[in-house]
C-alpha cells in the first residue's frame, strides 16, 4: 500500500516519467511547458517533495539529477480508482462504470475492449 497518494500536479510528472522513462528536471519542465506555463522551479520544487515524500528516487549524471518514479502506474491506477469508487460512488464499479461510459463519447475501439474485458471476467466467475 503506497504511503502517500499523489496530488494533480505529482500525477502529471509521474505520467510523464511513466511514459518517457527516466528524466531530469529540466526534460519534465519542458514537457509540461507543451501543456501549459510551469516555471522551472516549481518543477523542481514539486519533484524533491515526490522526492522527500518516496513517489521518486534520483541519481546524480554528472551535474543534473536523473529522477525515476517509484510507483508503478498500475498500482496507483488501482490506488486511485478504488479511492475515486469508495468516496464518489458509494463503493460500486456499475455507478463509476455508468458515469465513465456515460459522460462522454466512447469510441468503438473502446467499446470492443470494454466487451472483451466483460467476458473475460464473466468466464473467470463462471470457472470459479
Amino acid at each position: 500500500m503506497q504511503k502517500y497518494k499523489p496530488t494533480e500536479s505529482e500525477l502529471e510528472i509521474l505520467q510523464i516519467l511513466w511514459s518517457e522513462g527516466d528524466c531530469n528536471v529540466k526534460q519534465i519542465n519542458d514537457i509540461l511547458n507543451q501543456k501549459r506555463e510551469v516555471g522551472y522551479t516549481t518543477t523542481l520544487k514539486t519533484m524533491q517533495i515526490m522526492f522527500d515524500k518516496g513517489l521518486l528516487s534520483r541519481e546524480k549524471d554528472k551535474r543534473t539529477h536523473i529522477y525515476k518514479a517509484e510507483l508503478q502506474k498500475e498500482d496507483t491506477e488501482n490506488m486511485m480508482i478504488s479511492k475515486l469508487m469508495n468516496s464518489v460512488f458509494e463503493g460500486s464499479a456499475v455507478k463509476l462504470v455508468m458515469r465513465a461510459l456515460g459522460s462522454q463519447k466512447t469510441s468503438t475501439e473502446e467499446l470492443e475492449k470494454i466487451k472483451s474485458l466483460i467476458n473475460e471476467i464473466e468466464k473467470e466467475n463462471n470457472n470459479q
